[in-house]
């Protein structure tokens, strides 16, 4: 059921992919996502995608290459921050379902309840047997989300430990980047290995027929994004709707004045630029 790229293939030393290249690529589907937007809001289909992976691994460029073109209407992004003393005490999907789709909507989870058989069960916020429980019934819990009708894309960005280490003294040094760094990430980091037995148990136990994971290997990360939509748009069925022509109206000359006028004197932005 789970779908793991080949490793024996020489991808990874796969020639870094021009930004020329990847940025017609990139548009290309894009387009395709938005035929994909018009599709979903016309038949009223519920999608939630997920993204898992290590701290550094890309989710977040990934999601930016997917949702900087289309409405974020449809396109709806959630990243829960840590939970607060009451949501500890409820179930442990409750606060995510509050954000699962309606009719016409996609919604991906940047992080998701798989945080138990990460991040916490690794630091220790959540004991063995309530990590065992979890894996149990995670993949009943998506059955029921599947059989109502909403399609579950669950993805993993696999990124390399040489690569997440450029990554983390790349954001050390950018001040533009210093925020993605926490102390958890640091931890997180530290514990490489313990993340690795925490994903290969999630991924083992949690990848059903109904609700496979699909792994993407992230150490090209432009690679990563495009090989990302592509599953996206093979994974989700939709035909393209018929273009209907907008053309721009008349504008009324009833009621013209100098709208101009009323600004002047008003305190406008120093044009520095």
């Amino acid at each position: 059921m789970l779908r793991v790229p080949d490793v024996a293939k020489d991808d990874l030393a796969a020639p870094k992919l021009k930004r020329k290249d990847y940025e017609k690529e990139l548009r290309k589907l894009q387009v395709q996502l938005c035929h994909l937007q018009e599709w979903v809001k016309a038949k009223k289909l519920r999608v939630i995608i997920v993204f898992e992976g290590r701290d550094a691994a890309g989710k977040g460029g990934t999601i930016k290459a997917i949702t900087e073109k289309v409405s974020p209407r449809v396109f709806r992004v959630i990243a829960l921050p840590a939970p607060s003393d009451r949501e500890k005490t409820q179930l442990f999907l409750q606060r995510y379902i509050e954000y699962f789709p309606a009719g016409g909507e996609i919604v991906i989870f940047d992080r998701s309840w798989y945080n138990r058989a990460g991040v916490e069960y690794v630091m220790g916020f959540v004991g063995a047997e309530e990590h065992e429980r979890f894996l149990a019934l995670c993949p009943q819990i998506e059955k029921y989300i599947v059989d109502a009708g909403i399609i579950l894309i669950k993805l993993w960005l696999e990124v390399g430990m040489a690569e997440q280490e450029r990554r983390f003294k790349a954001r050390i040094d950018d001040p533009l980047r210093q925020w993605k760094l926490s102390p958890m990430d640091l931890e997180s980091y530290r514990r490489w290995y313990d993340y690795s037995r925490a994903r290969d148990l999630m991924l083992k136990a949690t990848s059903s027929k109904h609700a496979p994971w699909h792994l993407i290997r992230s150490d090209d990360k432009r690679r990563a994004r495009l090989n990302c939509i592509a599953h996206l748009l093979e994974t989700i069925p939709f035909k393209r709707l018929p273009d209907e022509r907008v053309r721009l109206p008349k504008r009324s000359k009833k009621g013209r004045y100098d709208d101009q006028k009323p600004l002047r004197g008003l305190t406008f932005v120093a044009e520095r630029y």
